[in-house]
């Protein structure tokens, strides 16, 4: 297996290859797969650029995001686990992919929502 050279995290492309590494391992992962496909019932195709503005927004400032992340994860049931496993997929992804400030931030920002939405879900205390 040939394995991607890894380089800094420093624009949007940079973002989008992030993200659709991330989702294609997510979607096929069976606990939290089943979450975003047949609970959330989520359309990719509508999905994946909010996500790439979000993340753009995030770790290059591009101010493209317009939303509230949280309330749409409300409904779903999510559990500890699940915040583990999204954190694991997305930890390994940027690692695999990026070094530098950039990648440490997204991953430092991934914890702070799995952390974040954990605590407004009720499943830890601060």
């Amino acid at each position: 297996m040939k394995y991607p050279v890894r380089r800094p995290l420093a624009n949007r492309e940079d973002v989008q290859e992030m993200v659709d590494t991330f989702y294609a391992k997510v979607r096929q992962d069976p606990l939290i797969g089943p979450i975003f496909d047949d609970v959330a019932k989520v359309n990719w195709d509508e999905h994946l650029p909010k996500l790439y503005d979000f993340w753009s927004d995030l770790l290059l400032g591009t101010d493209d995001y317009k939303g509230r992340p949280f309330p749409p994860h409300r409904p779903l049931g999510l559990e500890i686990p699940h915040f583990e496993r999204w954190l694991q997929h997305f930890i390994g992804t940027v690692d695999e992919l990026f070094i530098g400030l950039k990648a440490d931030e997204a991953k430092v920002r991934a914890l702070r929502i799995a952390r974040n939405f954990s605590i407004n879900l009720g499943l830890i205390e601060i």
